[in-house]
C-alpha cells in the first residue's frame, strides 16, 4: 500500500469485497436484515483502516466503505434491510459526507428507512454531545439507528440511553462466554433491561454453538447473527434452516423462552416489509413478486413510508395474471388491486395481533400486519402464520411449566414479572413461602395429605392473584412458593396466607414467609433476588408459628412481622425421653447454621416491639387495613 497520498487507500475500496451475514429471528426462523461486512482481498479490513488513520483519513474511508457497500447489495437485488457499519467517530467529525451515502441509495433506489446505521466504537474520546446531535439529524433522514459493540467496547451505557437507537447490539465478546461465565451472564441480563426500558431490540452477535443459543433463548434474545446459523455470504441469502434447537417449543435445558408477562409483543414475530410507492403500477409490483418468490405481499407506503395500502401475492397475482389481466391492470395503479393495511403498533402483543387477523374477512385471515411506529411509518410486517405458530409454542410451553399439583406456574413467570418490574423502574417486593417441617408431615400423615395441604396452598395463591391485582405467584417445587406484589398488596397478602389455622391430617401446620422489597437501584436481575431471599427464608424458619420476616437488599436490618423466637416459645412436650433433640423446634424443621449469610442471628433481627422501619409494612397490630 502506497503511502505517499490517500488516493491510493481510498482505490482499495475498489478490491474490497462484501459479505452478507443475515440477522435472524429465532422465534420465527426469519431472516430480518443482512448486513454487509467488508473483505479486502489481501490483508485485513483492520489493516486498512490504520492505513487510512495515518493518513487523517479514517472518516472519507468509513464512508466510501459504506457506499460500496450499498452498491454490492443493489447489484444481488435483495430486498432485505440492509446494515451498514458506520464508526462513531465519522458521524461526530464529518456528519455531512454522509450526504453521499444518502446520495449513494438514492442512484439504486433504496429507501433510507430500509437501511440500518450500525454506530461502532471507539467512543472514549468523542464529544457525547455532538454524537448525540448526529444521530438525531440522522434520524431525521430516515435511518435507522443501532449502537454496535454493546458490552465489550467503551460503549457507555448512558450513551446508548441518549442515542435512542432502535436496536443494541450485544459484542460477540460476551456471547462467546456463555453460558458458562456468570459475569457475562450479567452483563447479558443488564443490556436485555436496559433494551426493554429504552423500547429496542437487542440482537447477539457472534453465535457459535448450541449452548450459546440456548443461553440467549432462555434470556428472551430474540435476534441474533452468527455462524452458527448463518456464516456470511457473497450473496445475500433470502431463507435459512434454522437448526432444530431455535426451533424446540422448549429450551434443551427446560426452562422456557422469557416473555413479558401479557405475552411477548408482535415485534418478536417482526419481518421485513417490501415497500413500494404508492403510484407503482400493478406491472411494478408483479416483476417484484416473480423476481422474489419468498416474499408474500408488499406494502404500498407515502413518502413518509406510511402504510396506504397491501398487496396479498396470491390475491394480486391471480388477478393480474387470468385472462386479459395483464391488459387491464399492468399499466395502472396496483393499489386498484389492493386492500386497506392491517396496522398494529409496537406496544400490541401478539395475542392482540392474533386476535385482529382472527376477526377479519374469511379472504384476509393470513394477510399479514403491518408494524409501525408512533409516527404511523413502517417498521415491517408480522405473517399470520408465524403468530398461530408462535403463539401455540408460547400455550404449549405454558401448560409445560405449570405444577401438577397446584397449576401454577414455576420460577419462570416470576422471571419474567421481576424483570418487567425492574426495566419499569417498579418498587416491588418478591417473597418466598415455605411450609414448615413439610416433610415430616409427609412422613407422619402420608404424601396424600401432603399434596392436599399443598393443593389448598395452591388455592389460596391463586384467589390472592385474582383478587389483588399486582400479584403474581408460582410454584418453584416442592413446598416452595414465589410471590410478587406491589407494597400496597403486602399486609393484605399475608393475612389471606398466614391468618388461618392450618392442619394436614389433624397436624397443625405453620407456613414462613421471607420477603425482599426491590427497587431498580438496589436489584438489577432475577438471580440477584433469588439470591438475597435465601438467607432471608432461613430467618423466618428460625421463629416459630407462622413466621413473616422482611428485609432490603444490602441491609443487615430484619423485620419480623410475625413470628416470635425459638427461645421465646416452651419447650415441647414429648413422648419418651424428657428433652427434647438439641435446636429441635415444632414445625420448623432442622435448625438452621448459626452466623451470617442465611443464618437465624437473634442479633440481626428485629422484632415488633422494637422501633420499626417506617418504610416497611410493619407488623399486623399497625399495619394499615386495605
Amino acid at each position: 500500500m502506497s503511502a505517499g497520498s490517500i488516493d491510493p487507500v481510498l482505490a482499495l475500496v475498489n478490491e474490497v469485497r462484501f459479505a452478507f451475514q443475515p440477522l435472524i429471528n429465532v422465534k420465527t426462523g426469519a431472516i430480518v436484515a443482512v448486513e454487509a461486512l467488508a473483505r479486502p482481498t489481501g490483508g485485513d479490513v483492520h489493516d486498512l483502516f490504520r492505513e487510512a488513520a495515518r493518513h487523517r483519513k479514517l472518516t472519507e474511508l468509513d464512508i466510501e466503505l459504506a457506499r460500496a457497500a450499498i452498491t454490492a447489495a443493489a447489484d444481488h437485488e435483495t430486498l432485505l434491510p440492509l446494515h451498514l457499519n458506520i464508526f462513531g467517530g465519522t458521524v461526530t467529525h464529518d456528519l455531512p459526507r454522509l450526504q453521499l451515502v444518502l446520495d449513494r441509495l438514492r442512484e439504486v433506489g433504496r429507501r433510507e428507512q430500509e437501511v440500518t446505521l450500525e454506530i461502532g466504537p471507539p467512543f472514549a474520546r468523542l464529544d457525547p454531545v455532538q454524537l448525540v446531535e448526529g444521530v438525531q439529524s440522522l434520524k431525521s433522514d430516515g435511518f435507522q439507528i443501532a449502537v454496535d459493540g454493546v458490552g465489550d467496547g467503551d460503549v457507555p451505557l448512558t450513551l446508548i440511553a441518549d442515542m435512542e437507537p432502535g436496536m443494541v447490539k450485544l459484542d460477540r465478546g460476551v456471547v462467546s462466554g456463555l453460558p458458562d461465565s456468570a459475569p457475562r451472564r450479567a452483563v447479558l441480563e443488564s443490556v436485555r433491561h436496559l433494551c426493554e426500558a429504552a423500547n429496542a431490540d437487542l440482537v447477539a452477535e457472534g453465535v457459535e454453538n448450541d449452548r450459546q443459543l440456548s443461553a440467549l433463548r432462555r434470556t428472551g434474545v430474540r435476534l441474533v447473527q452468527g455462524n452458527l446459523l448463518a456464516p456470511a455470504a457473497r450473496r445475500p441469502p433470502t431463507t435459512i434452516t434454522v437448526p432444530g434447537v431455535a426451533a424446540e417449543v422448549t429450551d434443551p435445558s427446560g426452562q422456557p423462552v422469557n416473555t413479558l408477562a401479557a405475552g411477548p409483543r408482535v415485534t418478536e414475530f417482526l419481518s421485513p416489509a417490501t415497500l413500494l410507492s404508492v403510484d407503482a403500477t400493478a406491472d411494478k409490483v408483479r416483476g417484484v413478486l416473480a423476481d422474489h418468490p419468498e416474499i408474500s405481499g408488499v406494502v404500498l407506503v407515502d413518502e413518509h413510508n406510511r402504510p396506504q395500502f397491501t398487496i396479498d401475492r396470491n390475491r394480486f397475482l391471480l388477478a393480474v395474471t387470468g385472462p386479459y389481466g395483464h391488459a387491464l391492470h399492468a399499466k395502472r395503479p396496483a393499489s386498484r388491486l389492493a386492500d386497506e393495511p392491517r396496522m398494529v403498533t409496537t406496544a400490541t402483543t401478539a395475542m392482540e395481533a392474533l386476535s385482529l387477523v382472527t376477526r377479519s374477512d374469511q379472504y384476509r385471515m393470513y394477510d399479514d400486519a403491518i408494524v409501525v411506529d408512533e409516527a404511523g411509518r413502517c417498521l415491517g410486517a408480522v405473517r399470520a402464520g408465524h403468530l398461530i405458530r408462535g403463539m401455540a409454542d408460547l400455550k404449549v410451553e405454558e401448560a409445560a411449566a405449570l405444577n401438577p399439583l397446584t397449576r401454577l406456574p414455576g420460577s419462570d413467570a416470576i422471571a419474567r414479572d421481576v424483570g418487567r418490574r425492574i426495566a419499569a423502574g417498579d418498587v416491588f417486593a418478591v417473597s418466598w413461602l415455605d411450609i414448615d417441617g413439610f416433610k415430616s408431615v409427609n412422613d407422619s400423615v402420608g404424601f396424600s395429605a401432603g399434596d392436599d395441604l399443598i393443593r389448598t396452598i395452591g388455592r389460596v395463591l391463586t384467589d390472592a392473584a385474582t383478587s389483588l391485582t399486582s400479584v403474581t405467584v408460582g410454584h418453584v417445587g416442592g413446598d416452595d412458593f414465589l410471590l410478587v406484589a406491589d407494597l400496597d398488596d403486602l399486609v393484605p397478602l399475608s393475612e389471606l396466607l398466614l391468618d388461618p389455622e392450618r392442619e394436614a391430617g389433624g397436624v397443625r401446620v405453620t407456613l414462613s414467609l421471607a420477603t425482599l422489597v426491590c427497587t431498580q437501584s438496589t436489584v438489577s436481575t432475577y438471580d440477584e433476588v433469588s439470591r438475597m431471599l435465601a438467607p432471608l427464608k432461613q430467618d423466618a424458619k428460625a421463629l416459630t408459628g407462622s413466621s413473616w420476616v422482611m428485609s432490603r437488599p444490602g441491609s443487615e436490618h430484619v423485620d419480623v412481622l410475625r413470628g416470635k423466637p425459638q427461645s421465646q416459645q416452651p419447650p415441647p412436650s414429648f413422648p419418651g425421653p424428657a428433652t427434647p433433640p438439641p435446636g429441635f423446634a415444632p414445625g420448623s424443621g432442622p435448625p438452621p447454621p448459626a452466623g451470617p449469610g442465611g443464618s437465624a442471628d437473634p442479633s440481626a433481627m428485629h422484632f415488633p416491639t422494637e422501633d420499626p422501619d417506617p418504610d416497611l409494612p410493619q407488623a399486623r397490630s399497625q399495619a394499615p387495613r386495605r
